[in-house]
């Protein structure tokens, strides 16, 4: 009979599982039939499209993991099947972490306004930055998941050793070096990290800047595009927000190896940003918007895929 705690867990992982897909889904259903069906899509479309995918992947991956932890935890730390699930879960989370930073640079690139010479050299080139940025996310991504070759070979070491007292040390010495290559595995992270605080920081500047601006030439703060700047601020802030916890609950992931009790906890947070960032994403964006909320109006002719009226502002 399972306990309170694992059924709350599973709970909450079904809840967020079936959110975050249908979230994800949506944004690639409506990015995906409008490519479709006028053969061409934006880089922008292009990017948060990939980038759903990646995170349908991850959902399907944290449930898997998720039952397992509870049902069969011996097989969830052992063996073939805890290889294949990390080998998935890092490649597609590397990929979903640096599609993400992609997108915020895209906004910082496009929205933000400053005059120093670099920032212009960027801004104009922005379309070829993010391109060769996303060729690169490829490429982490597949180095990522290769670099846990090392750490499968220590782990297999450790476990064909025989606690003896003669074997004692050579364990120790192999566990030790497992940890500090588990550990250091989360360097990945730190460059999309740092690249998308740059990113969200210069946003919001240059946004708080150009709404004070505003404030001062127009005398009211109820302006229609003042108020369209804050609500930007409001949405990259929930963009920051859900960045920040994210990195949280993968800091909580990579030490379940050190601390098991916590794995469930990070599983939790990691699906809740998997799931509400994808609503940020359609509420940020006009087209994905207007199509969301069409939808849950049942519009019946605003449900057709790529059609005009309900999808392009």
């Amino acid at each position: 009979m399972l306990r309170l705690s694992n059924l709350g867990f599973l709970v909450l992982t079904a809840i967020q599982f079936i959110l975050g897909m249908l979230g994800n889904g949506f944004i690639g259903w409506v990015n995906g039939s409008s490519w479709f069906k006028s053969k061409r899509i934006s880089l922008h479309d292009f990017i948060i499209t990939n980038l759903a995918v990646s995170r349908i992947v991850l959902l399907w991956i944290l449930l898997i993991d998720g039952v397992l932890l509870v049902f069969s935890p011996k097989l969830h730390d052992e063996g073939i099947i805890m290889q294949i699930i990390d080998v998935f879960w890092t490649f597609t989370n590397h990929l979903s972490i640096w599609l993400t930073t992609c997108v915020s640079v895209f906004y910082c690139l496009k929205v933000a306004s400053f005059s120093h010479p670099m920032f212009l050299w960027l801004k104009w080139r922005v379309s070829r930055v993010v391109v060769w940025m996303l060729l690169s996310t490829l490429l982490l991504s597949c180095c990522s998941a290769i670099s846990l070759i090392r750490e499968f070979k220590i782990y297999s070491v450790l476990g064909g050793i025989d606690r003896t007292r003669n074997m004692t040390e050579l364990f120790r010495r192999k566990e030790k070096e497992y940890k500090l290559i588990h550990v250091l595995g989360t360097l990945w992270d730190l460059p999309p990290l740092v690249v998308s605080l740059i990113s969200y920081f210069l946003l919001i500047l240059s946004l708080g800047r150009h709404v004070r601006q505003m404030h001062q030439d127009c005398g009211s703060s109820r302006d229609p595009s003042t108020e369209a700047h804050r609500r930007a601020i409001r949405v990259i802030l929930s963009f920051l927000f859900l960045f920040l916890l994210y990195y949280l609950s993968f800091s909580v992931l990579t030490s379940s190896y050190f601390l098991p009790m916590i794995a469930k906890i990070g599983e939790v947070i990691t699906m809740f940003y998997l799931a509400g960032h994808s609503y940020v994403l359609i509420l940020g964006n006009s087209k994905l918007k207007q199509m969301f909320v069409a939808m849950l109006r049942c519009e019946p002719g605003c449900l057709k895929p790529g059609s005009k009226g309900s999808v392009y502002p």
